[in-house]
């Protein structure tokens, strides 16, 4: 797997050694970064070629096609040798002594990398932005599906480079760099908790509240009573309070009509009666209605005497 649109430069540096981890050669402070440290006869060639500073390597593991990139810390190590991080031996899939391939590389500075760490501990850390920005600059470059090493209070966080901008290789060396993170390998999701209800008892029904709510009294206007102007008593009682919700809607429902022929029987008998009644309502006027017929059906009984103005008797002044 080689990276496209790399520049190498003039006659190339590719050589192949033997690598050892960094504690071969008692060097732990390579642990922390992303440097290696090659023989003296290296330096010898770069500096006969033309390459871009600073120096910048691709690793390959020929056997698994694995590939990195590092940079160079020093030029002591011994002859056909190289020290690396562990770390980094893992990602090529290295063991103590195995061959790795070693070319100098040139990368685009970058602009964006996406990081995921293996744990959600490295989220209980106080400031892990700040750690993972002092760690980083022990670093000269990063490669998508590389996991680097981070050393906190005696603990080692590893993080998983999920992406990098512009190319699939970057170098961070001075350069202003949006980081983003992707939650941990081992998050999940908090589940909701259901609600739970008593053994025994069931959910409260939507239809029995409905119920209820239509069971409850509500506000109906104009259930008095009329009065006679003449004094007299009236002859029909005080009406009762309609029913509640139910009866309204099925006398609202079922007799539209009757309503309108009862309002038009209460106007009718209330031009024949020459009467004035307040709070009239198509209950009473049908009763009036019905009392007018009693008293048409009902020859035999006598009709009350009714008020007659100026009815005395009459004298003269001439005696």
């Amino acid at each position: 797997m080689f990276f496209d649109g790399f520049g190498y430069h003039g006659n190339s540096f590719e050589q192949t050694y033997r690598c050892y981890p960094a504690s071969f050669i008692d060097k732990p402070q390579l642990e922390s970064g992303d440097k290696i440290i090659m023989p003296p006869s290296a330096l010898d060639r770069l500096a006969s070629l033309h390459i871009d500073y600073p120096m910048l390597f691709e690793l390959r593991n020929a056997a698994t096609e694995r590939v990195s990139h590092c940079g160079v810390l020093e030029f002591i190590a011994e002859e056909g040798m190289i020290y690396m991080p562990y770390w980094m031996m893992q990602n090529l899939l290295l063991q103590e002594g195995d061959t790795v391939s070693v070319k100098n590389a040139t990368l685009p500075k970058g602009t964006y990398v996406k990081l995921q760490p293996h744990t959600k501990d490295f989220l209980d850390i106080s400031n892990p932005k700040a750690i993972l920005e002092t760690t980083l600059r022990n670093f000269s470059c990063l490669t998508t599906g590389d996991s680097i090493m981070v050393a906190y209070n005696n603990k080692k966080y590893y993080i998983d480079i999920v992406e990098t901008k512009p190319s699939s290789a970057i170098s961070i060396i001075e350069t202003d760099c949006e980081v983003d993170f992707a939650p941990p390998l081992d998050y999940k999701e908090p589940e909701r908790p259901q609600r739970s209800f008593p053994t025994g008892k069931a959910p409260f029904p939507v239809q029995d509240a409905q119920a209820e709510a239509e069971v409850e009294p509500k506000f109906t206007p104009f259930t008095g009573f009329g009065r006679r102007l003449d004094g007299k008593p009236s002859k029909h009682q005080a009406p009762t309070v309609s029913p509640p919700a139910k009866g309204r809607q099925s006398e609202m429902t079922d007799g539209g009509k009757n309503l309108k022929a009862s309002t038009f029987e209460s106007s009718s008998s209330r031009r024949t009666m020459g009467k004035l009644v307040f709070g009239s309502n198509a209950n009473r006027a049908s009763k009036e209605a019905q009392g007018l017929k009693e008293k048409t059906e009902e020859p035999g009984k006598k009709e009350e005497p009714k008020f007659q103005a100026f009815s005395g008797k009459k004298y003269s002044l001439k005696g």
